[in-house]
């Protein structure tokens, strides 16, 4: 492949610019335009956005389109000098100097023929990754299983070690977290062992968890970590890998029969139905377990009883939804009158609330907005995004598809083992199970 072509033979072109305020853009995609996937129009931080991978890195941020041809990333940098350990790494020397004289002020832009390395392709793997722990649309409603975070943390964790060189000591990168992934999922190494041992040797299965194993591992024993399970890790990988037998990773992987009860009152019926109605489902204003990503998952009804007026919500939630009190609510509003908040509680899977309505006794056929939303993390409702949501599901489907025939030999236009294309173990593990989506 020629320096500065992609996998494709195309060059690959980045476009180097600086802003205003000082900070250096390096757009990977110049299709994108002055168009900024970290600040709007009037330079605030942009509201998450459910088609990009984000990931914190040495004095930068960087931005891969989750949808289409993620080439290389957008990189917005704010410390230069911190992220010259990576930039050459990531874009070639040629982007690397080019970045260095936008900042200093010898020149006011370029366009630079890239030279990616290897850390490219773990970056954007990386940044994948972390998308779908913030925003896979899992769904019992849609069919789409989720994945379990315990085993896609472990596989952060370990590219994260992988992608050491993009991080520093400097305590502002939140992704920079494979001791605390370790810690956090640990709990899995032992069913990844298991599964490692059951899937046959010539399997890609087998390789990736192997590699992941052993990559934990070295993590693990860089940060100083130990522990029961990483010692029986370290044990494990020691020893010849056993010829195991298959083993079912619904077994593995069980995941509870139910839903646990929390404390939320039901429902009550009776009264004379206003209207009914479904309500915005967006990702954006919650965190990931909370709420099935459906949007039909939302639902209310206007109810008159005597006199009053109420209004009840009623939400599918997510696997899994915490039980223990959070204050999850849906944010309501009237004939165009001012936004008010209905508290939900969690009972079996389902949120719920209800709350009154200040409606003239003889008004019938509300017009009701209502939108969930986790108050202190909520960036405020955003532009529909509907269009943009189907578009994920249909890629999580297929990526899905794609995990549930990665081993087999006879699986037509079997994918690359790395890159982005490759399934995530998780994935692997969510095609797989045998779960009641």
């Amino acid at each position: 492949m020629a320096p500065g072509a992609d996998e494709d033979g195309r060059e690959a072109e980045v476009v180097v610019s600086r802003g205003a305020d000082g900070t250096v853009r390096v757009i990977g995609d110049p299709a994108v335009g002055s168009d900024s996937p970290f600040r709007d129009a009037d330079g605030r931080t942009a509201v998450p956005d459910v088609t990009r991978a984000v990931l914190d890195v040495a004095g930068a941020v960087l931005a891969w389109p989750v949808l289409g041809d993620a080439r290389l990333p957008t990189a917005e940098i704010h410390d230069v000098r911190r992220a010259q350990q990576w930039l050459w790494a990531l874009y070639g020397e040629e982007v690397a100097a080019a970045v260095h004289a936008c900042a200093v002020g010898e020149s006011a832009g370029a366009r630079v023929v890239a030279e990616p390395a290897p850390l490219a392709g773990g970056a954007a793997r990386l940044g994948l990754g972390h998308w779908a722990a913030r925003w896979w649309p899992a769904s019992h409603l849609d069919g789409i299983p989720a994945l379990r975070p315990d085993v896609l943390g472990l596989e952060l964790a370990a590219l994260t070690h992988i992608c050491q060189q993009l991080f520093d000591a400097e305590d502002d990168q939140p992704d920079d977290c494979a001791a605390e992934l370790i810690g956090d999922h640990g709990s899995a190494l032992d069913a990844l062992i298991r599964w490692w041992h059951s899937a046959p040797a010539s399997s890609g299965t087998a390789r990736r968890l192997e590699s992941v194993l052993r990559t934990v591992d070295d993590a693990a024993d860089s940060a100083g970590l130990d522990g029961e399970a990483l010692r029986h890790l370290r044990a494990a990988l020691d020893r010849p890998r056993p010829d195991g037998t298959p083993a079912e990773l619904t077994e593995l992987f069980a995941r509870r029969g139910d839903y646990a009860l929390a404390a939320g009152e039901p429902l009550v019926t009776g009264g004379r139905v206003l209207a009914r109605g479904t309500g915005t489902n967006d990702w954006r204003r919650y965190p990931p377990g909370f709420v099935d990503a459906s949007e039909s998952a939302v639902s209310w009804t206007a109810r008159a009883l005597g006199a009053r007026r109420q209004i009840e919500v009623e939400v599918v939630a997510h696997i899994a939804a915490p039980v223990t009190a959070v204050p999850l609510a849906a944010e309501v509003r009237v004939n165009d009158g001012p936004r008010s908040r209905v508290h939900l509680s969690r009972r079996v899977d389902m949120w719920s609330g209800r709350a009154d309505l200040d409606l003239p006794a003889g008004a019938t056929g509300p017009r009701v907005e209502l939108g969930l939303l986790l108050p202190g993390f909520d960036p405020g409702p955003g532009p529909d995004g509907g269009a943009e949501r189907e578009a994920v599901r249909a890629l999580v489907r297929r990526r899905l598809a794609t995990a549930a025939v990665a081993d087999r030999p006879d699986a037509p236009d079997a994918p690359p083992r790395d890159g982005t294309s490759a399934p995530f173990l998780a994935e692997l593990a969510a095609a797989t199970t045998d779960e009641d989506y």
